[in-house]
């Protein structure tokens, strides 16, 4: 016999032994479940992004400079290291947890958030300066260990809980809380900041406190578990070590080496990296040997799990440095120059994304009910297309668009992500034998945030390679223009476009940040007024950036495209929804 056939047969014997249970534990308990792990999932996932907008006002609260030499790689720990935690251990704790007990880790995975989260808060208070940083980024790790619980754990909690003719439905409404908490941690920091930081740091804590005495006191381990396992020591050390050094190696590319705009030329980077892949070679090596695997590299066998883990990766690697992109678009360029200032910029931004999320919002759960019926492969296929379709929108939009023209584009992204998202994850979780939903819903949240990691850092490095070509002359002609001097202008205009992004990623006028206080002074009121303008800057930058920006959305035309094949070619029969 085929063993994708023993897997689904395995699968489908599961799934009925699971709805007897249903009398056991009420009728209505898969909406507990579904109820619970979309809080945890939402709350994760704001707090993922929640600092993205506030940092300006959380670096000025506790009296440190983000934009400094020394404290740009705090910027980005502070910003990334949540996310690094999360993939480095998720796919370990869905092996764990078809171990011991799925509802058992994710109680965990629920109250070590709302520890930290409380952490979070107190320390905000507490310490400042840099060692302020410091501890918010060391706390900021645990709580990303805490998310990784929640994200490995509540996939795999609903596949449980919900009949297979159900389970598109419910995963694509715990998908939109997933995506749409990324997207709300935007405006909610915004608003938040401009109340009090403190209160960045607050929101999750009584969510948090909430879900985790609800999830302790309502979840019921649905799961039969496996017993007489051993925990893959050797499996779990090399693969956490992989993901540790490649993401890490990503995080300083990001960052100016020598007399390099990135971090490419940097030895140290290129060397993590390659140990990264070194290590993970031998994660494959000690997998196969092994009696008792961290996971059960025979599921990529299964056409409908490695295909539609392909297409998943493929197109958060569409998605994911997409929405950075945008912001910096919206916050360095179009928001200032229709008259909104740099300060102003991340919550107005995160407003004007807004589009992104109805669209997710609507085509999610809808597209989800009908993969119940109709199959995955016809809906994820179509939300890449229109994915493609979006990105080829966007490249004709001029810097300085209309943004009439520019919302509905963004919405019509929103809705092909939501078609492809439900569809995608319920077929692939579908295909699994039900002993490995905790390690198969682990990689494909890691898949996930891998995937916007390596999105943001090739985004981010083509746009930072398409405006250096340009940016350095621009900047000195503009400020020789208004009557800079040739050597200061000359010393500006030969600082890294990274620091430039990032001011204006940050909610900082660019130009008040890179002319010294001392220079600006002494140049008369209206070359001051100029230079601080809302328009100076973009206009200065708007050639260089669509440069840049062309070939970002060219790239991303391209992910989207090979995810739509990948997408395509699975194998249909698997993933179609059988009867009773």
């Amino acid at each position: 016999m085929d063993k994708n056939d023993s897997y689904s047969r395995h699968a489908e014997q599961y799934d009925i032994e699971a709805e007897k249970k249903e009398t056991r534990f009420g009728v209505h308990y898969k909406w507990i479940a579904l109820s619970n792990t979309t809080l945890g999932v939402l709350i994760a996932t704001i707090d993922g992004s929640i600092l993205i907008i506030s940092l300006p006002a959380i670096f000025n609260g506790l009296g440190v400079n983000p934009l400094t030499s020394g404290n740009v790689g705090l910027l980005l720990w502070l910003l990334i290291g949540y996310i690094i935690t999360s993939s480095v251990t998720v796919v370990t704790i869905g092996r764990l947890s078809d171990m011991f007990g799925r509802v058992k880790l994710y109680n965990l995975g629920f109250l070590i958030f709302a520890i930290c989260s409380t952490l979070l808060w107190a320390s905000s208070y507490l310490i400042h300066g840099t060692e302020g940083v410091i501890s918010l980024i060391v706390i900021r790790l645990f709580q990303g260990l805490g998310g990784a619980f929640l994200f490995a754990n509540g996939t795999a909690i609903l596949t449980d809980a919900f009949p297979h003719n159900e389970r598109g439905k419910a995963l694509g409404i715990n998908q939109i809380a997933g995506v749409a908490g990324s997207l709300i941690g935007l405006v909610l920091g915004g608003i938040l900041a401009a109340i009090d930081w403190h209160l960045v740091f607050l929101v999750s804590v009584p969510i948090s406190v909430i879900g985790t005495i609800w999830a302790y006191v309502a979840l019921r381990e649905v799961a039969t578990i496996k017993k007489n396992q051993r925990i893959d020591i050797l499996g779990n050390v090399t693969f956490a070590l992989a993901l540790t050094l490649v993401m890490s190696s990503l995080i300083y590319s990001l960052l100016p080496y020598g007399k390099s705009t990135t971090g490419w030329s940097n030895p140290w980077v290129i060397g993590i990296l390659l140990l990264g892949v070194v290590f993970l070679a031998s994660f494959v090596y000690v997998e196969k040997k092994a009696k008792d695997p961290m996971f059960h590299l025979e599921l990529f066998k299964i056409p409908t799990f490695s295909l539609g883990n392909l297409s998943l990766f493929l197109a958060g690697m569409a998605r994911g440095g997409l929405q950075f992109i945008l912001i910096i678009w919206l916050q360095g360029i179009w928001l200032p120059l229709h008259g909104v200032n740099f300060i102003n910029t991340p919550f107005q931004a995160g407003l004007d994304m807004t589009p992104l999320i109805i669209g997710f919002l609507l085509s999610g759960p809808i597209f989800g009910t009908l993969s119940d019926k109709y199959g995955a492969r016809l809906f994820s296929t179509a939300g890449m297309l229109i994915n493609a379709a979006g990105f080829v929108m966007l490249l004709l939009l001029p810097v300085n668009f209309n943004f009439w023209v520019f919302a509905p584009i963004i919405f019509f992204l929103g809705l092909g992500q939501g078609m492809f998202a439900a569809p995608n994850t319920a077929a692939v979780m579908n295909s699994v034998p039900p002993e490995t939903r905790g390690a198969a819903s682990g990689l494909r949240a890691t898949l996930m945030n891998l995937s916007f990691m390596f999105s943001l850092v090739i985004f981010f490095t083509l746009l930072v390679l398409g405006v250096s070509s340009d940016l350095s002359t621009a900047l000195y002609n503009g400020l020789v223009a208004q009557n800079v001097s040739q050597a200061t202008a000359l010393s500006i205009s030969q600082l890294p476009p990274t620091t430039v992004l990032f001011a204006a990623l940050l909610g900082y006028n660019p130009m008040q940040s890179l002319i010294p206080s001392q220079v600006l002074d002494s140049l008369p009121q209206a070359n001051q007024n100029t230079l601080l303008g809302t328009s100076f800057f973009p206009t200065l930058i708007s050639k260089p950036f669509v440069d840049g920006l062309h070939v970002v959305f060219y790239i991303g035309t391209a992910f989207a495209l090979i995810a739509a094949a990948s997408s395509a070619m699975r194998f249909v029969r698997k993933e179609k929804p059988k009867g009773k």
